[in-house]
């Protein structure tokens, strides 16, 4: 787990980054080059129109005719504008503080970083692949906003639903702060594929394409995002399995991970074994951090928290979600301090969900283009691709423990879709293979 791969300063010299700031300055002076350019171009262009209109006439059609200073302005103004408001207003809000609350820079995550390399080595083999059909790579590069965008809001919307109980603040503004940092981590493939779709089913009603066939080049490349973007969920510490034996396929995850603080509050990281509903301690390990601190079973856990007293010797210059904490617990009346030198260093073994989701997306992107090639029936592939996945993600849920029973089951939400999705992928096969083998044209008549 590596969170943040690093920190952009908050300020370099005299000047913050962010805000008002060098940021600023730079873009204020890009805009100034780019209207000097253009003032430049549309004066030199004028200088070549000769004074008498015929000859003009005929200078104008063999020159091309650049945008006046007030075209560019009104054509592109908004896009410094908008660059102007992130710079000076949203990159401020979304720096990390210390534990004094003052900015120590924006952090670089490293589950956003997997998320674009995702992004574009899915674009890179859906334009190889599209090419390969005759299609123009430039279809390819107008589809990614529609796509990508309600693929993005499509997962997040589908996690903040399934976990809304942690996204309510205070107050309204940071609630929908709360929403959007969406690059620390919370999305969700099935939402990213609904929400991806309905985009898709837009852009191909529009562009008068072939729903089946282009889904058939388009498959393949969802899963090689899946690929990187489940290892962004490893470095993030996200989407974890359930405890086990150290393995191969095991990974321990170090202080401040989500399943670090899952162990430590429900006392398995040290070493208790505790019965939900009565909180009775039932059983403590030998050598553990519970049995050298004297705790013994039919104890009565009654709270833990995080303590926060190293917060006052903490370094100003970290963020404040990296500082480490002490862990206090009060045992049938008695209160224990473990500082966190006295915390294990890493979390117990929990089964690598993440590396094994990551390797069967990248198997399931493989099979599915070696099966196109033996494959002459539009949506074949489209639909086997999304039963494979739901097959998969039936069976990963099975191991993976960050997610509860839905609708009085033990199955969670994303077992649910799988069914659905696997169900309807079948008839789907069963009405496509039933149809003649397709043209090789992407573009319908």
């Amino acid at each position: 787990m590596h969170r943040t791969l690093f920190l952009i300063p908050h300020e370099i010299g005299p000047l913050p980054l962010f805000g008002i700031g060098w940021l600023l300055i730079l873009l204020g002076a890009g805009f100034f080059i780019r209207m000097v350019v253009a003032h430049r171009q549309w004066v030199a262009f004028q200088n070549t129109i000769p004074t008498s209109e015929s000859a003009g006439d005929q200078a104008n059609t063999s020159l091309p005719r650049p945008p006046s200073p007030a075209e560019v302005l009104k054509t592109e103004g908004w896009f410094w504008l908008l660059a102007g408001i992130v710079v000076a207003v949203f990159l401020p809000n979304a720096e990390l503080q210390n534990v004094d609350g003052q900015p120590v820079g924006l952090a670089v995550r490293s589950y956003g970083a997997f998320v674009v390399m995702g992004l574009f080595s899915a674009i890179g083999l859906a334009m190889y692949r599209a090419k390969r059909r005759g299609l123009p790579p430039e279809t390819i590069t107008s589809l990614i906003p529609w796509v990508f965008v309600p693929g993005i809001v499509g997962a997040r919307m589908f996690y903040v639903i399934q976990y809304r109980q942690d996204y309510i603040q205070d107050n309204f503004i940071d609630t929908l702060k709360r929403m959007a940092s969406f690059t620390e981590g919370g999305l969700v493939v099935y939402g990213s594929m609904i929400g991806g779709f309905l985009g898709y089913l837009i852009f191909s009603r529009i562009h008068r394409l072939s729903m089946l066939r282009m889904g058939d080049v388009l498959i393949p490349c969802l899963f090689l995002g899946v690929f990187l973007g489940r290892i962004g969920c490893l470095m993030n510490g996200c989407c974890y399995g359930g405890a086990c034996e150290p393995s191969a396929l095991s990974v321990q995850f170090p202080p401040n991970s989500p399943v670090y603080k899952e162990q430590l509050a429900s006392g398995s990281l040290l070493g208790m074994q505790i019965e939900p509903e009565t909180n009775r301690i039932d059983e403590v390990q030998p050598s553990s951090v519970a049995d050298t601190l004297g705790i013994t079973a039919g104890q009565t856990f009654e709270r833990g928290n995080f303590d926060p007293r190293t917060r006052e010797t903490a370094d100003r210059a970290i963020p404040e979600e990296d500082v480490p904490l002490g862990w206090g617990m009060q045992i049938s009346g008695r209160y224990f301090y473990l500082s966190p030198d006295d915390l294990p260093a890493k979390a117990n073994p929990v089964v690598a969900a993440q590396v094994i989701s990551s390797l069967t997306a990248l198997v399931l992107c493989i099979s599915l283009c070696v099966l196109d090639r033996f494959i002459a029936k539009d949506g074949v592939l489209l639909f086997s691709g999304f039963a494979g996945y739901a097959v998969i993600r039936f069976i990963l849920e099975i191991v993976r423990v960050d997610e509860g029973g839905q609708l009085g089951t033990s199955f969670s939400i994303s077992q649910w879709v799988s069914m659905v999705v696997f169900a309807l992928c079948l008839t789907a096969l069963a009405i496509v293979l039933r149809k003649k083998p397709n043209s090789d044209s992407l573009v319908t008549p």
